[in-house]
């Protein structure tokens, strides 16, 4: 059975990410969090249709067959490669931002399909992040990224990399098209052929300070600017992936 098969005879109905193997016929206890959702928050009962999804490409058509106080049991009766996904892969550089600000940035880069996204520690950055503090805020982000996925139908949960040096994310850099935002005239599209991924780098609010703009330069980053109007660092990934994904990807 394909997805839209799936979709046609059960029409609207929830997905969840839950990582692991679908197979037909098998039973899937879901995780507490995906359980307590589809009993507590949805109130569905046994019987219902769901979509899984693992993060890795593979969706499952699957049913309600238990419930309990604790827990929730389904039957997968379908599997399908997912879709959803940009051909062009992008892999973002987001200048660590304070509050929910990191949250919204992450959310919609991925709703507009980045591939992956690495959280940096930049000159003007004034968030730092410790051990059990980096750990636990990097579980949230991957959350984030994980129930982006669940709204905009991705299969796949771009990873969100543990937060380095903006040095180290440079250093690092081979994608064909590099850019970072900054109030400059840029002419990054240009371009006549599409490439296979890109390089976003987007600086803290501010914008990114003259060493880092100029490692960035040195590392084959062009600049890119949104227009006249300052924009957060929260929005400017947005509109700067929309671009990407308009002249090169999907959109």
């Amino acid at each position: 059975m394909l997805a839209a098969d799936w979709y046609a005879r059960h029409g609207k109905m929830p997905r969840l990410y839950v990582p692991g193997v679908f197979r037909p016929g098998d039973e899937v206890v879901l995780p507490e969090g995906p359980a307590r959702h589809v009993t507590r928050v949805l109130r569905l009962g046994e019987g219902s249709p769901l979509v899984l999804f693992d993060g890795n490409g593979q969706e499952a058509g699957v049913r309600l067959v238990d419930i309990g106080r604790k827990q929730a049991t389904v039957s997968i009766e379908a599997v399908w490669p997912g879709d959803g996904e940009s051909p062009l892969a992008v892999h973002l550089g987001q200048a660590i931002s304070k509050g929910d600000r990191m949250d919204y940035a992450i959310q919609k880069a991925v709703e507009l399909g980045v591939s992956a996204i690495t959280p940096l520690y930049t000159e003007r950055g004034d968030v730092r992040l410790k051990g059990d503090r980096e750990a636990k805020k990097l579980a949230h982000w991957q959350a984030v990224a994980a129930s982006a996925c669940e709204q905009s139908g991705r299969a796949f949960v771009p990873p969100v990399n543990p937060p380095i040096t903006l040095k180290v994310w440079l250093e690092a850099r081979q994608e064909p098209l590099r850019l970072m935002l900054h109030l400059a005239t840029g002419h990054a599209f240009d371009r006549k052929e599409r490439p296979a991924s890109a390089a976003l780098l987007i600086g803290p609010e501010g914008g990114l300070g003259e060493a880092d703009v100029a490692s960035a330069l040195a590392a084959g980053f062009a600049p890119l600017t949104l227009g006249p109007r300052v924009l957060r660092t929260e929005t400017a990934p947005l509109v700067a992936l929309t671009l990407l994904q308009h002249h090169f990807g999907d959109l």
